[in-house]
């Protein structure tokens, strides 16, 4: 008997039959005398309908307020997987995420776990009981509902498999594993055996829509081997673990393309200490995730002045830019400039830190492709750039072609 964490998520929910199909994959762990906690996410495209609903009212909604809307869809979704296999004559128990222990901190709509107390969990396991988790979400110390964030679910998953102590960690998508790039963008993609957490999680934080990035950290501060792999076949799938040696032989494990990145110049920014700071202590106050910042050469004799550029999420632009406005009269800079129709394109590969050349490789493939890099950003084992949009997919063939269809 093994304790199992499976995490299904919007698309293998998507609908009756669906979560019909999930139901009856985790009916065959439990009548062969497996424990199983199944974490669900909410239905494909039931979170982008509530926060619809919530924008018909205002741009900028109270994010507690967006917390308590968007848990309805994963309580939807965990009840509707335990009815189903209720038909099935197998005892389910669904849960909300403070009902099963998790705790976070304080910051709404992208809170972090800070603790689990599973006792509930394992009581209704004991019992014989498949325990059907809502993903996503968890509560305050004193009671508040929060949400985790984009891909909060595979966090969730993560966390309860490190806090039960599970003995297999396995996340259904609608994808059988982890491949060299999106499928949808290029038929040549390959399907990897293994990667490593740190691969893993630079694809994952670079826009590769498998996994959550957070969710890979966790797995790889508490060690927890997890398996990316379909719910809609039987297929073997990724596995994803501490890197090893032989994973070095590789030079680049995947090519991926953020579309949900914006940017944000600001014009004739004064050139003086403490300006940067000011600026991104404001961003980093209000939870906003930058990623890459670049700063021109100063210009002017006088009053010297430089432009500035960073990046953040298309969710959190509208925000940032109200931040950044509120700041205009202090800092006194020309203006702020916000664009959507960017695409970040990263490369990453352990390997990379033991070849030279790879950045010289990318830039001119993108060059022979006539698209041009605006922004650049670098690390051990991933290089981003900066596209237009237009350009990203027609770039992210190029790329591949270049470093793994060799």
């Amino acid at each position: 008997m093994a304790l199992i964490v499976q995490k299904y998520g919007g698309s293998s929910v998507a609908d009756i039959d669906r979560i019909k199909n999930v139901a009856k994959r985790v009916a065959k762990y439990h009548a062969q005398g497996d424990q199983v906690v199944v974490v669900v996410s909410a239905m494909k495209g039931q979170t982008d309908h509530l926060i619809g609903l919530a924008k018909e009212l205002t741009d900028i909604p109270s994010e507690r307020e967006m917390d308590m809307i968007l848990a309805t869809g994963e309580q939807t979704s965990i009840a509707l997987t335990a009815i189903a296999l209720h038909t099935m004559g197998v005892p389910a128990v669904s849960l909300t995420g403070a009902q099963a222990g998790i705790i976070t901190d304080l910051v709404h709509t992208k809170a972090k776990i800070r603790n689990i107390t599973p006792e509930q969990v394992h009581e209704l396991l004991d019992a014989g009981n498949v325990v059907i988790v809502a993903g996503f979400q968890g509560q305050t110390p004193d009671g508040h509902i929060t949400t985790l964030g984009r891909g909060g679910s595979d966090l969730t998953a993560i966390a309860l498999a490190a806090a039960t102590n599970a003995d297999l960690c396995q996340i259904y998508t609608d994808v059988d594993g982890v491949y060299t790039t999106d499928p949808r963008i290029t038929d040549q993609a390959q399907k990897l055996e293994e990667i490593s957490y740190d691969e893993m999680l630079e694809l994952a934080s670079s826009g590769a829509k498998v996994m959550q990035s957070r969710s890979v950290e966790f797995a790889k501060n508490h060690g927890v081997v997890f398996e990316v792999r379909s719910s809609l076949n039987d297929n073997p799938g990724t596995i994803v673990k501490e890197e090893t040696k032989s994973m070095e032989d590789v030079v680049i494990r995947g090519v991926s393309l953020d579309k949900n990145q914006a940017k944000i110049t600001l014009v004739n920014v004064p050139d003086k200490p403490g300006v940067a700071a000011t600026i991104f202590k404001a961003i980093s106050d209000a939870a906003i995730n930058v990623d890459m910042i670049v700063q021109n050469i100063s210009h002017g004799d006088g009053n010297k002045s430089t432009d500035m550029s960073f990046t953040v999420g298309k969710a959190d632009l509208a925000k940032a830019k109200s931040i950044i406005d509120g700041l205009h009269s202090g800092i006194q800079f020309g203006e702020a400039l916000a664009d959507e129709d960017i695409g970040m394109l990263s490369i990453v590969g352990v390997g990379m830190k033991n070849h030279t050349g790879v950045a010289t490789k990318m830039f001119a493939t993108l060059s022979s492709e006539g698209v041009n890099i605006e922004m650049i950003s670098t690390s051990e084992i991933k290089i981003s750039v900066v596209v237009r949009l237009e350009d990203g997919e027609r770039a992210v063939k190029a790329v591949h072609a270049a470093f793994l269809e060799e």
